[in-house]
């Protein structure tokens, strides 16, 4: 029996009017939540076109024209944008009938392509409830006709699976959603030895220890400490006349452990260092969580890859802007200065709210000795 994708009503209407404005097809991402029992998709968002395309240019006529990097490219910056909790569980395509009968091979290789890309951006391991499914649509522009079908992306060899995907409203109207802040003060350095001073690779060297430290942490769920096995809403009381429209938030604190134990001890090591990075700063962290019985460690889970990816994308972004304003940097720290740059998220998906644009206050601060 294939995986169950309940559906947002909106994402079957957005899908609708692209069959209608776009011909001959149409290609796009599907943004959701994994659960061991079932999926869920909540938002659809089509591949933009290219800076060289207008909007109203007419749409490529070929499979083969499906541009493969820049779909790729396209989930990585959607992945930025989403909360914890969610992810891009796939790809859709919308053709006519002619086109749609050789459209699974793209889908397919557009599947694993933009796993492997997500993935190795990623500084948490998956775990073992992981669900590695990702979905597969194919719509027919001529008469709707859907057929859904997944891959697991564990298995390259694998085939593909049939799925069901059933239509359903107000879907996430009624999730939980956590919240935090987290105080980082990263200190990393830069070793003598590193060419160039190499900045992404130092500073991903650093947060990957700072994420097994957030990953070691202990997460107070609105002042508690609860068990991993425990439902997250078990113990809260229902509110009289309360309905089920508004999203229930929990309050959740993060406490690092100042020491690791005597089973985690590692040899002191001195290093001759040329300068450091120092990532000091607040980051404001949200992750939701499907109402159907969620238990505490999975609410917990969907909150630290939040907190680990917030700060690995906010890095990621500043570095892109130094390549992208070489020259100027370059001088900068050719002369040895101090770099010193605020990191902004892009808009990120909120479940309830079309957008929500949070600002994460982090100072990224490269001195060179």
């Amino acid at each position: 029996m294939g995986r169950t994708y309940l559906v947002e009503e909106a994402v079957g209407q957005y899908l609708s009017d692209l069959s209608v404005k776009f011909k001959p097809f149409v290609t796009g991402l599907l943004i959701g939540q994994c659960s061991p029992q079932r999926d869920y998709i909540i938002r659809a968002a089509r591949t933009p076109p290219k800076e060289e395309q207008k909007e109203g240019d007419a749409s490529p006529s070929k499979l083969d024209s499906i541009d493969e990097e820049w779909i790729t490219a396209h989930a990585s910056q959607i992945s930025r944008m989403l909360p914890g909790g969610l992810l891009v569980l796939g790809v859709f395509i919308i053709a006519t009938p002619e086109l749609l009968k050789d459209s699974q091979n793209a889908l397919r290789r557009l599947i694993f392509s933009i796993e492997k890309s997500l993935t190795k951006r990623r500084l948490w391991k998956p775990s073992e409830e992981d669900v590695s499914d990702r979905v597969a649509l194919q719509v027919c522009s001529a008469t709707k006709k859907i057929v859904c079908r997944t891959y697991d992306v564990q298995d390259p060899k694998g085939s593909a699976k049939p799925a069901d995907w059933k239509y359903q409203s107000a879907l996430s109207a009624s999730w939980l959603s956590l919240g935090c802040t987290v105080n980082v003060n990263i200190h990393i350095p830069l070793l003598a030895t590193s060419p160039n001073h190499d900045l992404t690779k130092n500073t991903k060297n650093g947060l990957n220890r700072w994420s097994k430290q957030i990953e070691d942490s202990i997460f107070l769920i609105n002042g508690q400490v609860k068990d991993n096995d425990t439902g997250l809403l078990e113990g809260q009381k229902k509110l009289r006349g309360s309905t089920h429209s508004s999203t229930q938030i929990f309050d959740v604190k993060v406490l690092t452990q100042l020491s690791q134990g005597s089973s985690h001890r590692s040899t002191a090591a001195v290093q001759v260092c040329s300068g450091s990075i120092n990532l000091k700063g607040a980051v404001k962290c949200r992750a939701y969580v499907n109402n159907n019985k969620p238990k505490v460690k999975e609410a917990i889970q969907a909150l630290k890859r939040d907190i680990i990816n917030t700060l690995s994308d906010r890095c990621e972004i500043l570095f892109e802007d130094l390549i992208i304003n070489e020259g100027r940097c370059k001088k900068m720290l050719d002369k040895k200065k101090e770099l010193s740059a605020l990191v902004k998220s892009v808009f990120r998906i909120n479940v309830k709210e079309k957008t929500k644009s949070l600002k994460q206050k982090v100072t990224l601060t490269v001195i060179l000795v």
